[in-house]
This record gives C-alpha cells, sequence and structure tokens, in this order.
C-alpha cells in the first residue's frame, strides 16, 4: 500500500493559480510513477498530468498543457501540480495516483489513489 494525500485545493479566481501537493508514505515513494487525474461533476475522471520515477518523463493533457506543470521531489516523497492561468473549465476534485508500471495517460495503470482535493475555478 501507498497512502497518498492530496492538498493545496481551494476556490480561485479565473486566471489565478493553485499548487496541488500529494504526500505519500512509505520507503518505496521513488519507485512509482505518479500521475493526477480529474473528475467535474457528471463527468468521467480523466487525465491531467503523469510524471516518471525518476522524472525523465512527463505527459500532460492537451487541455493543460503550458498551463499546469507536474513535479517530484523524491526526498520528501511529494508529487506536485502547479496550476496557472486556471479556467473554470478546469473546476474538479482532483486526485493523485501511483502507478507500480510505466509512465501512463491511462487510470488502469495506476495501482493507488488518494481522496482526492476540490479546485473550484470562478468565473
Amino acid at each position: 500500500q501507498v497512502p497518498l494525500v492530496e492538498s493545496g485545493g481551494g476556490l480561485v479566481q479565473a486566471g489565478g493559480s493553485l499548487r496541488l501537493s500529494c504526500a505519500a508514505s512509505g520507503p518505496t515513494f521513488s519507485s512509482y510513477a505518479m500521475g493526477w487525474f480529474r473528475q467535474a461533476p457528471g463527468q468521467e475522471r480523466e487525465f491531467v498530468a503523469a510524471i516518471s520515477w525518476g522524472g525523465g518523463t512527463i505527459y500532460y493533457a492537451d487541455v493543460v498543457k503550458g498551463r499546469f506543470t507536474i513535479s517530484r521531489d523524491n526526498a520528501k516523497n511529494t508529487v506536485y501540480l502547479q496550476m496557472n492561468s486556471l479556467k473554470p473549465e478546469d473546476t474538479a476534485v482532483y486526485y493523485c495516483a501511483a502507478s507500480r508500471g510505466p509512465t501512463s495517460r491511462s487510470q488502469v495503470m495506476y495501482d493507488y489513489w488518494g481522496q482526492g482535493t476540490q479546485v473550484t475555478v470562478s468565473s
């Protein structure tokens, strides 16, 4: 098990920024690929960003590319999602997830999930 705890969500105006954090427990964090996903009300959960265990491979969803940045600090067992130029359509519950396999955009590749943090962007 890899308990994951997200934080940093909140209410922000359009055009603003937030930084989400996902803290993991356990000594094996650095061996996991990490991903961020989000789920808006009435919609399916979708991929946002992913990063390999060493940070050398990074993927973004097209809708966030150029606005969001994923990063990780293995010494702190934490992965981050810096979100800039936020839009009302970014409103969702954001989840982080850990994968024992390769870095992936697919939810099915992720083994452990956090509880999520709410991000609300007002217009």
